[in-house]
């Protein structure tokens, strides 16, 4: 697929596929969505590597991205740009924007550095209702 097809797709959320807990965020988010316009795509995946490329993200980057609108948001600022797209009380964590991102970050960076830790690693991927496995790119 080439990057302009890609990005037609938009918004597209780039993710750890060898990360339990991203993993487990992305299961939330499918399960709590509200309405299904999001398609999702490793980061270790081409595409997660080619949009990498598109945005100037360094390879070692290994963040939730997420791509809208033509931009990349990383860190708290893809997490918090997330929360629109969810049902219930979750959009109003969008009140978090006005701390400076480098506080959210450090926030982000704490639970991102463990991880591993509060979840492992992914060995398989999780079986896929058929409407989500098609906004997957594997």
């Amino acid at each position: 697929m080439t990057i302009e097809e890609l990005l037609k797709k938009q918004p597209i959320l780039l993710f750890d596929g060898e990360c339990g807990f991203c993993n487990k965020s992305i299961q939330f988010f499918l399960r709590n969505e509200k309405n299904k316009k999001m398609h999702f795509a490793p980061l270790q995946s081409e595409v997660g590597k080619q949009l990498k490329t598109y945005f100037e993200i360094s390879p070692e980057v290994d963040s939730v991205i997420l791509i809208k609108d033509y931009s990349a948001f990383i860190k708290s600022c893809a997490a918090l740009r997330l929360t629109p797209f969810l049902k219930g009380v979750w959009p109003l964590m969008m009140v978090f924007v006005i701390i400076p991102p480098f506080i959210r970050n450090w926030v982000y960076d704490l639970i991102a550095k463990n991880r591993m830790k509060i979840a492992g690693r992914v060995k398989s991927c999780q079986l896929l209702p058929k409407e989500d496995k098609e906004r997957f790119f594997i």
